[in-house]
């Protein structure tokens, strides 16, 4: 097979720096990184991908999306796949921001303690680019997924998106507003599982309310930015007793998501076929 090519189309002023040390660590031979792309931009560097090499060799050609903006990354997305000419087309994974591998890997580090099925999980912060996708994959999984934000109507509105892209056999998630001690209480009811995915050095759910919330049996934090997201929970704590709960720290969640971000990346080469989104990386996590 001819030398392994990974196109990194990142839809901010640079490319991720990051994004290319995991790529090269994974298995790429070279990256060839752009920045600044636009929808407009993605036909003709696809065909420049998938027009040089033909056959089984296409396998070593692959494209990975991303950049800090969600949004704008799966606008590449298809706008990428719309370039493909039936056989002549490459692999593709999508990981803006780290929205995808962080949510598998937050959502692998629960699943290990046990099955997600028919259990009641709260995602604070879940409007972001990555608590959306967290929720997404817990009720993917069969969890019962509440959608917490500081608006009730952007909350609701995250939670009727997800609910379009969950299998007919998933619950529906619902929104909560979280942004008072009263709406968080109610959110919290029944809660067994707390994910905690806003914006750094914000509390979004105070050690007062998670004490007084009995029902909790685990929470992660995916803030690693004093004051954490969930009160009490370090960045390095992985499976640690807080008041009776399993605390996850980002850090330690962080350690799981590299490996799931690496094991994605090698798998794009793999063949020319694969398009790489949040479902599908959570199940290469499985596989590790």
């Amino acid at each position: 097979m001819k030398s392994k090519i990974l196109v990194q189309l990142d839809t901010d002023p640079r490319p991720s720096l990051f994004d290319r040390i995991v790529a090269i660590d994974s298995g790429a031979e070279a990256v060839f990184a752009y920045a600044g792309i636009a929808p407009d931009d993605v036909r003709d560097l696809v065909h420049g991908a998938i027009f040089t090499r033909g056959g089984a060799d296409l396998a070593a050609t692959a494209i990975f999306i991303g950049g800090s903006d969600v949004t704008a990354g799966e606008a590449l997305v298809a706008r990428a796949r719309a370039s493909f000419l039936g056989k002549l087309r490459v692999s593709l994974m999508l990981d803006s921001g780290g929205a995808n591998t962080t949510a598998a890997g937050t959502v692998l580090t629960l699943e290990r303690r046990g099955s997600l099925a028919g259990r009641r999980a709260l995602v604070l912060g879940g409007t972001g680019p990555v608590g959306q996708r967290v929720a997404r994959l817990l009720a993917h999984s069969g969890a019962e997924v509440r959608v917490g934000s500081r608006s009730r109507d952007r909350a609701e509105a995250v939670a009727s998106s997800i609910a379009g892209r969950v299998g007919p056999g998933a619950r529906p998630p619902a929104g909560f507003a979280t942004g008072s001690p009263k709406e968080l209480r109610v959110a919290l009811e029944g809660v067994e599982l707390v994910v905690a995915a806003g914006g750094p050095g914000v509390c979004l759910l105070p050690a007062e309310a998670r004490r007084e919330a009995k029902s909790i049996r685990a929470v992660v934090d995916l803030n690693a930015v004093p004051p954490a997201g969930i009160e009490g929970v370090g960045p390095m704590d992985n499976a640690a007793a807080l008041d009776g709960v399993e605390a996850f720290g980002a850090i330690a969640v962080g350690g799981l998501k590299m490996k799931i971000h690496k094991a994605s990346v090698a798998k794009l080469f793999e063949a020319n076929d694969r398009v790489l989104d949040a479902e599908e990386i959570l199940a290469i996590g499985r596989g590790l």
